[in-house]
């Protein structure tokens, strides 16, 4: 009888261990600098510019 105690208690603590580790905890929300609205330079890099397949003009020397 004392056996079967001791295996029901510790088995109550195991689950309730077990179960307190699953519980959510509330974490800080991390603090993000600001984000600047509308600064992105789109459309301002002369990437994408260039005639495809042409070499780029150069002014002839004399």
């Amino acid at each position: 009888m004392k056996k079967i105690v001791i295996a029901v208690g510790v088995t109550l603590v195991m689950v309730t261990a077990a179960s307190a580790a699953d519980l959510p905890r509330r974490e800080p929300v991390p603090a993000y600098p600001a984000a600047p609205v509308g600064k992105m330079p789109i459309g301002k890099s002369p990437v994408g510019k260039a005639p495809i397949g042409k070499t780029p003009l150069v002014a002839p020397r004399y």
